[in-house]
């Protein structure tokens, strides 16, 4: 059964909803993810489930209420893509508000690859109350 991007948009909602197992379930058992950010040209990499899963809660660890709205997806063969726009907020209070995509490679309908890529914007500092 070939990737749809309806399951792209099943993968979107799972992050939404902080939902590891459905992340998981998504992916192969020798996944990649490369993150958008990190010491190597292509991010940080990551490979096989146990460390794919923790980088992904490593995400909600590092942005408690992290979203990814307004997804748009397509699919093309074994290669596919989504858009979105990430929001975050820290521990420290910074908020984080940018536009990102995914590229992705498919083995049937689960993610071999997930390479991610956000723009680049400073984090908006902390709200302070009076």
């Amino acid at each position: 059964m070939p990737m749809t991007v309806e399951l792209l948009q099943a993968f979107a909602d799972a992050w939404n909803r902080h939902d590891i197992e459905a992340l998981m379930s998504f992916m192969t058992d020798d996944c990649v993810f490369e993150a958008s950010a990190g010491p190597q040209a292509c991010g940080t990499s990551w490979t096989g489930r146990v460390d794919v899963r923790s980088a992904f809660e490593a995400v909600w660890a590092t942005y408690p209420d992290a979203r990814w709205d307004h997804a748009r997806h397509f699919v093309c063969g074994d290669r596919g893509v989504s858009e979105w726009t990430f929001s975050g907020t820290r521990a420290d209070g910074a908020r984080v508000e940018v536009n990102g995509c995914d590229l992705f490679t498919f083995r049937g309908d689960r993610i071999v690859v997930k390479n991610s890529y956000r723009k680049n914007r400073p984090a908006l500092p902390a709200a302070t109350s009076v």
